[in-house]
């Protein structure tokens, strides 16, 4: 701003300095969102298990907003869908579509074009349930992998600022699970690529 007023600028360096501007701020918009997230995850009560919302349409949900996130930059694929029918899952719908698309948009952002990124869910012989989201490009080093959900963790930070992120994605993920008594299971080779998994118990889910 203060540029703006003190500076004698052209049209070209005007709208670079705009740009900028709204870049920091979605920055700052993200940033405060993802706090306000997690301030009220730790805030809430304990969630109960009496309401509960149909599993599938959340699942065709995230698929499609992730393919409009993504705007066709890797081929993304999705398995289960049917394997999904019929259950309910218990809890806040929008708890776990937060803890569920934080884990989609880590691996689209994370992943450079054209690798793709595969989403599956399974019934698991308990009656629990595995969300996982998988891709096949980068990798995270082994002494990386048990702080992956510390607040402000970052593998590459330099990646990580080109690419958009707050560092919080995957605290909030670890926050919603711990509430539902869910796990988050990760795999990584660098290299090979990634696969965040999460495992909900049998008590979460109905038929």
């Amino acid at each position: 701003l203060e540029s703006l007023q003190a500076l004698d600028l052209s049209s070209d360096e005007r709208q670079r300095i705009y740009g900028l501007m709204q870049q920091q701020s979605q920055r700052m918009q993200s940033l405060v969102t993802d706090l306000l997230t997690l301030a009220q995850l730790e805030g809430s009560p304990p969630p109960t298990t009496e309401s509960r919302f149909a599993l599938r349409p959340l699942l065709e949900r995230l698929l499609a907003d992730a393919r409009a996130l993504d705007d066709g930059q890797h081929p993304l694929e999705a398995h289960g869908l049917d394997d999904a029918e019929g259950w309910h899952l218990a809890g806040p719908e929008g708890e776990w579509h937060s803890a569920f698309a934080n884990l989609i948009s880590n691996a689209l952002r994370y992943t450079p074009p054209g690798g793709r990124v595969q989403l599956r869910w399974c019934s698991l012989l308990d009656g629990g349930g595995e969300f996982a989201v998988q891709d096949e490009v980068v990798g995270i080093a082994s002494e990386h992998l048990p702080r992956l959900t510390e607040r402000f963790y970052r593998v590459d930070a330099s990646r990580s600022r080109g690419t958009g992120g707050t560092g919080l994605g995957l605290a909030i993920v670890k926050h919603v699970l711990q509430r539902h008594g869910a796990d988050l299971d990760i795999q990584s080779q660098p290299g090979r690529g990634s696969r965040f998994a999460i495992r909900i118990p049998a008590s979460q889910l109905r038929r």
